[in-house]
């Protein structure tokens, strides 16, 4: 009878987690149950649509503080909403081989894909940590699949740039007595918190912390998108800015960022240019609420930007993931509509949201 009863209430908290989702409101920073009732495990995750399908990557954690560095690989699920997900599997699972990049208790982080479209691989791109390296190694890993949901296959890992100065050099900057630039020239650019970016022409491009953490770069991807082409420019120089999101609107470009301050939540910043590789204007914070909201960004850092073309107008939904460094698997995910305000993006804290609620509110213009 006792074995019964678990069964029992084990299933009624599937079906209560499944309903919780079913009529596809967003509850920022609540427990998010895939199709199985489990909570997502997709931390400092990325979008990609894929034939009307949105597969959402992210990283897998653990229960502790040994879920801070990868254990199983990255995660990924599907939906067609939005809010109901279905755990399709490990998308890129670690090793025990000591020889790989990506053995076990390495760190992987912000994991995006983009498809390539000429060779039609979905193509993998992470910040990726040497075993017991702690955050010295700063380069980005690359991982291909044929199929969206993998299994993929890892490639490497490098600094981006190796040899190539940004658009926007001066000569102090080629100084390797005084400058992080010059000094990684040679072996390429560190590159930590990471995003990818499709543009509408087809290029892509990776935004990625560089500088010992104080300088964004915008690089350009070479054709084949397992690589950087080594053209790149900065978004501030030493502006401090980590966790980047990229959208486009009305044909400009607008960066949401974080600040420096390791797992604890700060005040986002914004940015915006008219061209990607800049130049770039700040637009300061844009959180909208009480002084507290603004100043830790409602407790989470920006992952991802996700657009949306919705009746004729271009929406943003912008992610940010709550970590929770004592207990990894518990982090939280705080997905909010971007608003506008003054030509600004800005957004707001919501208990709960749906996609027919952000299409209330105002447009900013028609889709560009």
């Amino acid at each position: 009878m006792k074995h019964k009863t678990k069964i029992f209430l084990a299933a009624a908290l599937l079906a209560t987690a499944a309903a919780a989702q079913a009529d596809g409101v967003f509850r920022p920073g609540a427990l998010w149950p895939d199709d199985k009732g489990v909570h997502i495990n997709a931390h400092g995750g990325g979008i990609l649509e894929h034939d009307g399908v949105y597969y959402w990557f992210g990283e897998h954690k653990v229960a502790g503080t040994a879920g801070n560095r990868a254990q199983v690989g990255v995660h990924v699920y599907s939906s067609r909403n939005l809010t109901d997900w279905k755990d399709e599997g490990i998308a890129l699972a670690v090793t025990d081989d000591p020889a790989s990049d990506i053995v076990r208790d390495a760190i992987i982080e912000r994991p995006k894909v983009i498809r390539n479209p000429k060779t039609g691989k979905f193509v993998m791109w992470f910040h990726l940590e040497l075993k017991g390296k702690r955050y010295d190694a700063a380069r980005a890993g690359v991982a291909v699949a044929d199929k969206v949901t993998g299994p993929y296959v890892y490639q490497g890992s490098f600094r981006p740039d190796a040899g190539a100065w940004p658009l926007d050099v001066t000569p102090a900057d080629k100084d390797p007595a005084t400058s992080f630039l010059a000094r990684d020239h040679a072996g390429g650019q560190m590159s930590r918190d990471m995003t990818l970016f499709v543009d509408d022409d087809g290029k892509a491009y990776q935004l990625y912390a560089s500088e010992e953490n104080h300088t964004m770069h915008v690089s350009r991807l070479a054709d084949d998108t397992l690589r950087s082409a080594g053209q790149y420019a900065r978004v501030k120089q030493n502006g401090d800015d980590e966790a980047p999101a990229i959208f486009r609107h009305g044909g400009k470009y607008y960066l949401v960022t974080s600040g420096l301050t390791g797992w604890a939540p700060n005040a986002a910043k914004s940015y915006v240019a008219d061209d990607i590789l800049g130049p770039w204007r700040a637009l300061g914070n844009p959180v909208r609420g009480t002084p507290e909201q603004q100043k830790i960004t409602f407790g989470g850092q920006s992952t991802y930007a996700l657009t949306l073309r919705r009746n004729g107008c271009t929406r943003h939904i912008l992610m940010l993931d709550v970590w929770r460094k004592e207990d990894a698997i518990d982090g939280r995910y705080v997905w909010l509509p971007v608003e506008w305000e003054g030509g600004k993006p800005v957004v707001r804290w919501r208990d709960q949201w749906t996609l027919a609620d952000m299409d209330k509110l105002p447009c900013d213009g028609p889709g560009d």
